[in-house]
């Protein structure tokens, strides 16, 4: 058997956070995730789903983000995410726009720096 052979299922990223609680309060509040699974006592681990969106978050003390794209975000809105966004404070570090590559799209940051990147295809 080759790996070419495979079929792949879902996957799903891991983001680094230096306080679940305060992460999942960002994921929960502001994105309107729902928490479907938390692991340890106290909580290190933690997923976090939204329609078809997964996202894990896993407890790092001393977590520092790069200046990396952890996770990309397909949406059906980009423009309406990006003014949600902006309403609730959150950091943008790449504003909305149409890219030559067929998505609109941004870059915003958690509360703990970790970049996701938020895309649209473009009609």
């Amino acid at each position: 058997m080759s790996a070419t052979t495979v079929g792949f299922g879902r996957i799903a990223p891991t983001i680094p956070v230096t306080d679940i609680q305060h992460s999942i309060e960002f994921y929960r509040d502001v994105l309107g995730m729902t928490v479907t699974f938390t692991n340890g006592s106290p909580t290190g681990f933690v997923i976090l789903r939204r329609d078809a969106a997964e996202l894990h978050l896993t407890l790092v003390s001393g977590h520092r983000a790069g200046h990396h794209n952890g996770a990309h975000l397909m949406v059906d809105d980009a423009s309406g995410l990006y003014e949600h966004l902006i309403e609730h404070q959150v950091r943008v570090v790449k504003r909305l726009r149409d890219a030559d590559y067929g998505l609109r799209g941004f870059v915003f940051c958690d509360p703990d720096g970790n970049r996701i990147d938020v895309g649209q295809p473009l009609p």
